[in-house]
C-alpha cells in the first residue's frame, strides 16, 4: 500500500512529498519535531508530545501552524491512511519559507508543518528487548540548548553512526565532567545496587523525553525509587541495570558500553517490569 504523508494543508502520496527549498527547516533546522508512538491502534501520550511541542515552538518562537485539536486529527487521520496500528508517526513544524536570511521572515509568515506516520515490525523491538542493545560513549558536543526538541541533529547522527561502526546500537553522551548526559536519541537510565532508578534531571542539559516522564509513573505503580541526579560514567558501568528509554523503543536493556559487559550481561528484571507495565499506565487515543 502506498504511504500518504500531510504537507502543509495536503495529503499526498508519500513519493511525491516535498517542502520548498527556501524552508527553513531545510536552510538553518530551523524548526522542531516530534515522534509518537502507535501501539494496537492507539496514540500513546500524545497530551505530552503536544505539551512538549507547544514548549519548542514557544522558546523558538514559532507560531503553531494550527490549533491543538486539528493537528491531532491531521495526525489520526494520517495514521489511518497509512493504516498503522504498531508504528509511529513523526511531525516537523519549520519556521516556514522565506527568502534566505538568518533573521526571521516577516511578521505573518506561515509556519511549514509535515505529518508522516508509519508501521513497524513489534518482533523487531521484541528482539532487541530480548537481546539488549551496546552502546558506546562519546563526549557532548552539541548547542547548549538540547533541552528543545529542535530538527538540528547532526552531532546525534554522527555519534549513531559512529555507535553502528562499533557494532553498537546507541552513542551516550557524556559531559566534561565524566558525568552521563543523554542517548543520541534516548534518555539513559541506571539501576544501582540497591535497587533505585536512577537518570540525570532535565532542568538543563538534556531533552525531557515523553517516555522517560511516563516511566516516572510507570514507577510508582511498580513502587520503585527514583532519583534524579547526575551519574559517571564509572557508576553506570558498575550498576545492577542500564537501559534507555524512547518513544518508539520504549525501554530497550543495555548490555555492553564501550566493549564492558553490564552486570551479567543480559536484559534486567527491573527494565521488563517497567516494560511490561508501561502501555497499561501510559495515555492512549484510538485513530
Amino acid at each position: 500500500m502506498p504511504r500518504i504523508s500531510y504537507v502543509n494543508g495536503r495529503y499526498v502520496p508519500h513519493a511525491d512529498a516535498m517542502v520548498h527549498i527556501e524552508d527553513r527547516g531545510y536552510q538553518f533546522a530551523d524548526g522542531v519535531y516530534e515522534v509518537c508512538e502507535i501501539r494496537h491502534g492507539y496514540i500513546v501520550d500524545i497530551t505530552r508530545h503536544l505539551d512538549r511541542l507547544n514548549r519548542s515552538l514557544g522558546e523558538l518562537r514559532i507560531a503553531w501552524p494550527m490549533s491543538r485539536q486539528a493537528m491531532i486529527h491531521v495526525i489520526r487521520e494520517t495514521a489511518r491512511r497509512n493504516k498503522v496500528r504498531n508504528g509511529l508517526f513523526y511531525l516537523q513544524v519549520t519556521r516556514g519559507v522565506a527568502r534566505r536570511d538568518h533573521v526571521f521572515p516577516a511578521e505573518g509568515t506561515k509556519p511549514s508543518l509535515v505529518i508522516t506516520a508509519k508501521s513497524t515490525d513489534p518482533a523487531v523491538i521484541a528482539k532487541k528487548n530480548a537481546n539488549g542493545i551496546k552502546a558506546i560513549t562519546v563526549p557532548d558536543n552539541r548547542w547548549d540548548r538540547v533541552d528543545i526538541k529542535t530538527v538540528g541533529l547532526l552531532s546525534n547522527a554522527l555519534v549513531r553512526q559512529q555507535a553502528k561502526e562499533a557494532g553498537a546500537q546507541e552513542a551516550i553522551y557524556v559531559d566534561a565532567n565524566g558525568c552521563v548526559k543523554e542517548g543520541a536519541a534516548t534518555n539513559v537510565w541506571m539501576v544501582d545496587a540497591a535497587g533505585t532508578l536512577i537518570t540525570r534531571p532535565a532542568e538543563h542539559g538534556i531533552l525531557r523525553g515523553i517516555t522517560r516522564t511516563t516511566l516516572m509513573d510507570v514507577a510508582v505503580k511498580l513502587d520503585l525509587r527514583i532519583a534524579e541526579r547526575n551519574f559517571t560514567v564509572a557508576e553506570m558501568l558498575a550498576a545492577r541495570e542500564v537501559f534507555i528509554t524512547a518513544a518508539t523503543s520504549i525501554c530497550f536493556p543495555v548490555i555492553s558500553i564501550d566493549g564492558q559487559t553490564i552486570a551479567n550481561g543480559h536484559p534486567g528484571t527491573i527494565s521488563q517490569n517497567i516494560r511490561e507495565a508501561f502501555f497499561d499506565v501510559a495515555e492512549k487515543i484510538a485513530i
